[in-house]
C-alpha cells in the first residue's frame, strides 16, 4: 500500500501530444490474467476477443469547453475551469476552479466581453469558487465563444480546432465532463458495428468526469487517499440488459476506469444489477472484490495516480508494472491521446 510501489519513470517523448491519425489504429497491448500471455496488436483487432453474448460497457459522457479565459477589470487574465452545477435548482451557480486564485475577490466580476461575464460568489477553498452567470443564454455564449477544450496538463500545447472532435468519444451524448473517458477514444462507428454484428451488446453508462481524475495521491499510504465524487448513472434498462447478459454467461468488458467505477458502484440483489444514479466516490484499490467487470479496456495512466492503482487492483501490481515497462520498451504512446491495453 506504499505509494512508491505505484511509481515508474516515463520518457517525456512517449507522452502523446496528439491523437493517432485513426482511432482504431492505436496500438493495443493485450494481457491475459489467466495465462500470462501478452500480445501487441492494433486496436481494431480487439473484436476477436469478444464472443456472442458479451457486453461492451461505454461511458457516454460528453466533454464541454469548460476552460474559460476571462479578465479582471484591471485587465489581468483569469482562467476558470467549470466543474459542474453547484446543486439542482441553483440556476446558473457553478463550481469552478480559478487560476490564479490568490488575488481575486468575492463579488468580483470576470469579464469576457462587453456583454457577458460571471461573478465570483464564494471562495470554497482549494482554488474552488462558486461562480454565477447572468443567465443560461450568457453561459452558453461564454462557453461557445470563449471556452477551450480542457486538455489535461501533460499535453503541453494549446487546444486546437481538431480537439473539439478528437477529445471526445464517438458515442458521447449527455454534456457534463471536463475530461474525456479516454479509453473510449479508440472506438469507431464501424468497429462498434462489427461488435454488434458479432452479437455483442453495446451498453451505455454515464459518469461525468471531474478534475479529481488528475488529483495525485499525496499520502504515502495509498489507503489514506480519497477520490472526489462524480455524478454517475446506470439506467434501469442498462441494468436489466447487463443482468441478463451475466445470467447467460456473457462477459462484461468495461471501457475505462469510469465505466468500471460506475458498474462497481452499483448493488446486486438476488443476482440482479440495480440501477444507480447519484454521486460516486468509489476508490478502487488492492483488495477490492470485482463483482461485475470481467475484462478492462484502458489507456496507460500517470504514475502515483488512483487510476494506476485501479488497474493494478484488477490485474495485480507486479503484473501492471511489468506491462508498463514492456510498453515503454515497445515505445507505446501514453496517457489521454495514447495507446490502449486490454486486460482479459
Amino acid at each position: 500500500m506504499d505509494l512508491k510501489d505505484f511509481d515508474y519513470s516515463l520518457p517525456e517523448e512517449l507522452i502523446a501530444q496528439f491523437p493517432a491519425r485513426r482511432r482504431d489504429r492505436s496500438r493495443l497491448l493485450v494481457y491475459d490474467r489467466n495465462t500470462g500471455d501478452r500480445h501487441h496488436l492494433r486496436f481494431g483487432d480487439i473484436v476477436s476477443y469478444f464472443r456472442k453474448g458479451d457486453a461492451l460497457v461505454v461511458n457516454n459522457t460528453r466533454v464541454f469547453k469548460a476552460r474559460l479565459i476571462g479578465h479582471r477589470r484591471t485587465g489581468a487574465r483569469v482562467e476558470i475551469l467549470l466543474v459542474r452545477v453547484f446543486e439542482e435548482g441553483s440556476g446558473e451557480l457553478w463550481i469552478g476552479l480559478a487560476r490564479p486564485s490568490r488575488r481575486i475577490k468575492v463579488g468580483e466580476q470576470i469579464l469576457f466581453d462587453k456583454k457577458d461575464s460571471l461573478t465570483l460568489e464564494k471562495d470554497i477553498g482549494g482554488g474552488r469558487w462558486l461562480v454565477r452567470f447572468r443567465s443560461a443564454s450568457s453561459r452558453k455564449r461564454v462557453i461557445s465563444h470563449f471556452g477551450h477544450v480542457p486538455l489535461p496538463p501533460y499535453i503541453s500545447r494549446k487546444d486546437e480546432p481538431g480537439d473539439v472532435r478528437r477529445y471526445q468519444t464517438v458515442f458521447a451524448d449527455p454534456v457534463g465532463s471536463i475530461a474525456a473517458p479516454t479509453a473510449g477514444f479508440h472506438f469507431t462507428r464501424p468497429l462498434l458495428k462489427k461488435l454488434r454484428q458479432k452479437g455483442v451488446a453495446i451498453v451505455e453508462v454515464t459518469l461525468h468526469v471531474g478534475p479529481g481524475t488528475f488529483k495525485p495521491i499525496q499520502s504515502r499510504d495509498i489507503r489514506q487517499h480519497s477520490v472526489d465524487p462524480e455524478y454517475a448513472v446506470l439506467t434501469p434498462v442498462a441494468a436489466r440488459r447487463l443482468s441478463r447478459i451475466r445470467q447467460r454467461g456473457g462477459a462484461i468488458f468495461a471501457v475505462g476506469s469510469t465505466s468500471m467505477r460506475t458498474l462497481e458502484s452499483t448493488k446486486v440483489k438476488g443476482g440482479q444489477i440495480q440501477p444507480f444514479e447519484g454521486m460516486t466516490n468509489l476508490y478502487i484499490r488492492p483488495g477490492h472484490r470485482f463483482r461485475l467487470v470481467s475484462h478492462l479496456i484502458t489507456n496507460f495512466h500517470l504514475p502515483k495516480s488512483s487510476l494506476l492503482v485501479l488497474v493494478s487492483s484488477f490485474a495485480g501490481r507486479d503484473e501492471i508494472m511489468s506491462l508498463y515497462r514492456e510498453a515503454i520498451d515497445w515505445e507505446y504512446r501514453f496517457y489521454s491521446y495514447g495507446d490502449a491495453m486490454l486486460i482479459l
